[in-house]
Parts: C-alpha cells; sequence; structure tokens
C-alpha cells in the first residue's frame, strides 16, 4: 500500500467540529438537542448523515433496527472490514459532542481516504447507531447488539412512556423488514473502534487532550413501582398514611448508601414520577429508576441483591408495596490489548507524550462486541466532564487531536495487514 498522507489535526478538528454544528441543528426540541431513537429528528439526522457517508465514497445501507452503515471496500473487496463509529441519538437537552463525534470522525476520515483514491488491504464500515442512550425504551444498544450478533427480539415488543412499541416505531421511522439477529459481516470484522469524548474530569484535570479507555463498567438499570395508598392531605392522620412517595424517598436515600459504602460502585437514580399527584393528595403510587455500576461484574451483582433486600425492608416497614425489576444489564467490558497498543502508539505520535489509562464510567455502543469482536475506546478531552448537557464542550484543536490519532491508528493498522 503506498504511503497515504495524515491530515493535520488543525484541518480534521475544523473539518469535525462543522459537521457538528449540522447535526446539532437537528432537534425535536427548538433551542435545545433533544434527538431521541427513532424519533422525526432522528430519522432527519440519519438522512444528513446518509448524505455525507455517500458524498465520503462510501455505500451506505439502514439496518432493521435503524443503524446506519456506510461501507468503504478494501483492496481486496473480500477483505474483512474494521469497524468505526458511534451513535447519532441523544439524551433530553444535550450537547453535540456525545456519540456524534464519533461518526462524524469516521465518516471524515473515509472522506480523506476517497479524496486521496486510497484503499487500504482492509475495508472500513462506518456505523452510526441510533439506540445508545436508552431514553426512549427500557432497554438499549440495539443497533450495536445487533451488529455484534447479540440481539434480543423480545424487545421489539417494549413499549415507550406514550405506548408506541419499538416496533412500531421502526416502521414509522422506515427501517426495512427482516431480523436484526440474521448474520452480518460485522460479525467477523478485524474489530471495533470508537472515539468519543470522556464525559468525566480526569483528562481536563492532568492537561491531556486525549485518554485511552481500558475498560467499560458493567450497568444494571431496573424500575421501582412503589405502591402506597392516596389519601387526603387533610383527613388522613399521619401514623395511618401508607404515603408511597415517602417511602420512595426512603428507598432512593438506601440506594445512595449503598452506593456510597461500596468501593467501585456508583448508583443513582434519575428519575422519579408521582402519577397523579396533587398538592393535597398523598401519592398513592410512586415510580423511579435505578442505575448502578462497576468495573467488577462481582461488585455490581452483589449491589442488585443489597439495594432489593433495602428496598424490600423500606416496604415492609412503611406498608406498602415495592415492585422491584431489574430490566436492563450489560457486563463490564475490557478493552482488547492489541487494539489498545495500536492506539498507544497512535496517541503518543501525535501529542509527542505518554497516553493516560483510565476506565470509562459511562455505557457505550462498543461494549456490545465484548466476546464478540476485538474493540477500543479512544476519548478525548471535554470540558469540566460536562456531558448530558448544552454545557458540554470540547475545543476544536482537541478534536483534531482526536481525530488525527484515530486515522494514525487505522494508517497503522493497514500497514500491518499491507
Amino acid at each position: 500500500m503506498s504511503a497515504v498522507t495524515l491530515p493535520s489535526p488543525a484541518d480534521l478538528g475544523a473539518a469535525v467540529l462543522a459537521r457538528l454544528d449540522e447535526l446539532a441543528a437537528i432537534t425535536d426540541e427548538p433551542g435545545k438537542i433533544t434527538r431521541l431513537y427513532l424519533s422525526k429528528s432522528h430519522r432527519r439526522a440519519a438522512t444528513l448523515v446518509e448524505g455525507w457517508m455517500r458524498d465520503a465514497g462510501m455505500s451506505v445501507t439502514l439496518d432493521p433496527v435503524a443503524t446506519l452503515i456506510g461501507t468503504y471496500p478494501g483492496s481486496d473487496p473480500d477483505a474483512p472490514h474494521l469497524l468505526l463509529g458511534s451513535h447519532i441519538d441523544s439524551v433530553r437537552d444535550a450537547g453535540k459532542f456525545d456519540g456524534t463525534l464519533g461518526v462524524v470522525a469516521a465518516i471524515e476520515i473515509v472522506r480523506r481516504l476517497n479524496a486521496a483514491g486510497k484503499r487500504l488491504p482492509f475495508g472500513l464500515t462506518v456505523l452510526a447507531f441510533g439506540d445508545e442512550e436508552g431514553v426512549r425504551f427500557p432497554s438499549t444498544l440495539s443497533g450495536s447488539a445487533a451488529v455484534a450478533g447479540r440481539f434480543n427480539g423480545a424487545i421489539l415488543d417494549e413499549k415507550d412512556e406514550e405506548g408506541i412499541t419499538r416496533r412500531a416505531a421502526l416502521a414509522e421511522f422506515g427501517a426495512p423488514e427482516g431480523d436484526p439477529a440474521a448474520p452480518w459481516q460485522g460479525q467477523s470484522g478485524l474489530g471495533y473502534l470508537e472515539l468519543h469524548i470522556e464525559q468525566g474530569p480526569v483528562l481536563e484535570a492532568e492537561n491531556r487532550p486525549v485518554g485511552l479507555v481500558t475498560a467499560i463498567q458493567g450497568v444494571t438499570r431496573g424500575s421501582c413501582r412503589v405502591i402506597g395508598s392516596a389519601g387526603h392531605a387533610g383527613t388522613v392522620p399521619m401514623p395511618l398514611r401508607r404515603d408511597a412517595l415517602t417511602a420512595a424517598a426512603e428507598m432512593v436515600l438506601a440506594v445512595e448508601r449503598i452506593g456510597r459504602e461500596t468501593e467501585g460502585l456508583v448508583a443513582t437514580i434519575g428519575q422519579l414520577r408521582v402519577p397523579g399527584g396533587a398538592v393535597n393528595t398523598i401519592p398513592g403510587v410512586v415510580e423511579f429508576s435505578l442505575d448502578f455500576r462497576s468495573e467488577i461484574d462481582a461488585v455490581r451483582k452483589d449491589a442488585e441483591a443489597r439495594i432489593r433486600k433495602a428496598i424490600e425492608a423500606v416496604a415492609l416497614a412503611r406498608k406498602v408495596e415495592a415492585r422491584l425489576a431489574y430490566t436492563y444489564e450489560a457486563p463490564a467490558s475490557e478493552c482488547d490489548p492489541g487494539l489498545r497498543l495500536l492506539m498507544a502508539e497512535a496517541a503518543e505520535a501525535t501529542v509527542q507524550k505518554p497516553i493516560r489509562l483510565l476506565a470509562s464510567g459511562a455505557g457505550h455502543d462498543a461494549m456490545s462486541f465484548r466476546g464478540k469482536l476485538p474493540f477500543m475506546m479512544l476519548f478525548v478531552r471535554s470540558k469540566a466532564g460536562i456531558s448530558h448537557s448544552p454545557e458540554e464542550f470540547t475545543s476544536e484543536a482537541d478534536l483534531g487531536i482526536a481525530t488525527a490519532t484515530l486515522f494514525r491508528a487505522v494508517l497503522d493498522l493497514a500497514k500491518k495487514h499491507a
């Protein structure tokens, strides 16, 4: 393979940022970035990204769970592919870098190769997943799970808050019919590389533009429905109340206590709902979410049992019913040592200094490839570690360094396969 000239980080940063700005303008909430899975804004974003992929020289397909798949064959059309990508869905009122950066950077790398008329010894496949954030439906990572060959067809019948099934939403989106679990080339690829903002403060605190991910924490998610007895706020004496909200509050604090006292565990209650609540009514029903994570699966599994026991104890003491269900689980996922070395060499050549290793506390599509395909993640510095917020920020210079590092890693891998 003839040598490929690596573009300057400055040029790459400017190109990536321009496209991130374009995607940020696509939202279902004016003035905010809200792009939930299979929403109208997700559909518009997918159309924009498809155009970018085609302009970059890729053929593009949409799979049955609404993942955009851009394909750039290698010098041997039958050669396996290296997978690159991330996701284009968002949380509500999000920032413009989370997920989309990995997609845009991958497209830019292919665009540069195509413009130079270069083919690598392997193909490149760019993946734009749409179901990473897990905001709309109970489970998540359906896109990457399908590519990795571990899709669970039962989730097609899950419903969102409006009672719309995932199956119906996919049909409305325009996803093609087919078996999401059907074998696909991604299951026999060379590996998967994902560029992502850190979503934490470590790199900024140490004045480092990029870092290498060692592993992604395992995660368990669930929900709890607390059922008490509704009543008038002025007529039911305190000792006779079965207040679902005060019971839920005690349960929430119990979950926090377990998270605080357990080394290597983080526990979060991100949602709390009081259906039909009123200022003069004792809450009869309360619902809250649970999310807890650890790099060590045994710690997380132990927490599942301890949290259930704590919630049951509160329910018994307060004479309410607690219906706890764990709805989603992903094991801890270690990045591939070989790809980590490849990325470390590329990063050190780009920034001219030793590279920080760190674990990811957030879940990512890369998790789906655990045990299926070698994977590696590259983090780029984010201001104050803020994410899932309009305040999310990564500088143009750091975007360029990170994209250049990923590009260099792809080219270095190509040399090894030449």
